[in-house]
């Protein structure tokens, strides 16, 4: 009973830590709950966050918020066509008092790092944040270095159809566990927002609401939420549908199925719950499969909406 007792409690503290970010971020973010709660998620599975949206909704705010609520390093880096691998991750430089070379580290030592409209660079700067974003690390003049922990990429991505974009390969967005879009805000949040104080100002005002250690702590507490076999059954229907729908050209991964595992896990403890539901998974989804699942037709329906019509409507709970 003890045991118990103290899982339920462990369980509410960790729902009232999570709130807390989120209530803060909407006071700055106006209307915009759910996207603000899938980003936390992400970050609470240690997953990377992409956004993808039209220029000036609030994408980089979001970035920069995230990372001043959870108390963690943060650094932006604009990526533009003429970005090198070097300005990403850092070069060496001879010492010339020294003798030797000298590592500089790039903006990527931090723990959040905001990767700027990542689709305007290209293919070349963009392969810097591969090894970084899959193993914490990055490799330089056959030396390795580790990142600071905890890390996360949160890059923005403008529509592909816009100019001077460079799409981003499979293999790069796999690396995401996640891809939401904010898009605009309704009439009342956008009227508020008009006759509000300057985000700016607001973003600048804010202090940390959790630390490094209490992240880490709501980090490992997101393994702990058990998922049921009919759960994992659910899941693997899921993943099976996907590759088998004449709707997709193909299907989720094994790596895709254990990032949605992961973070329904992470929606389920934000949620105050110590075991995940079928809802939690299918409220996840979407934005763990859009930009992984690539219609059959390319009529421009990769959208959580059609992602949602085409495998949580197609597929039943077991």
């Amino acid at each position: 009973m003890q045991l118990r007792e103290r899982a339920v409690s462990a369980t509410a503290t960790t729902h009232s830590q999570a709130q807390a970010v989120i209530s803060a971020a909407n006071r700055v973010i106006l209307g915009k709950n759910h996207e603000i709660k899938l980003a936390l998620t992400c970050l609470l599975a240690r997953g990377h966050l992409l956004i993808e949206d039209l220029p000036g909704v609030g994408k980089t705010t979001l970035a920069h918020l995230l990372a001043r609520l959870l108390g963690l390093g943060f650094q932006r880096i604009q990526f533009t066509s003429d970005l090198l691998p070097a300005d990403v991750t850092g070069v060496y430089v001879y010492d010339r008092d020294g003798g030797e070379f000298r590592f500089h580290p790039g903006p990527i030592f931090s723990n959040v790092v905001l990767a700027d409209e990542i689709n305007r660079a290209t293919p070349r700067a963009q392969s810097a944040l591969l090894e970084a974003m899959e193993e914490r690390q990055v490799t330089i003049e056959n030396h390795t270095h580790a990142l600071p922990q905890p890390f996360f990429v949160i890059a923005t991505q403008n529509p592909v159809e816009q100019i001077g974009t460079f799409p981003l390969p499979e293999s790069q967005l796999d690396r995401f566990l996640m891809c939401i879009s904010l898009g605009y805000p309704d009439r009342g949040a956008e009227r508020a927002l008009l006759a509000g104080e300057d985000r700016r100002d607001l973003l600048a005002a804010q202090e940390p609401v959790l630390d490094a250690a209490t992240l880490a702590g709501l980090q490992a507490a997101v393994g702990e939420v058990h998922a049921s076999e009919a759960l994992l059954d659910y899941v693997q229907n899921l993943i099976a549908h996907s590759r088998s729908a004449p709707a997709f050209a193909g299907g989720l991964s094994p790596r895709a199925g254990l990032a949605l595992l992961r973070a329904a896990r992470a929606w389920a403890l934000v949620d105050g719950r110590n075991h995940v539901l079928p809802d939690d998974v299918q409220a996840v989804l979407p934005a763990v499969a859009v930009h992984r699942l690539r219609p059959a037709a390319d009529d421009g329906s990769r959208t959580a909406g059609f992602i949602r019509e085409a495998l949580v409507e197609a597929v039943p709970i077991p």
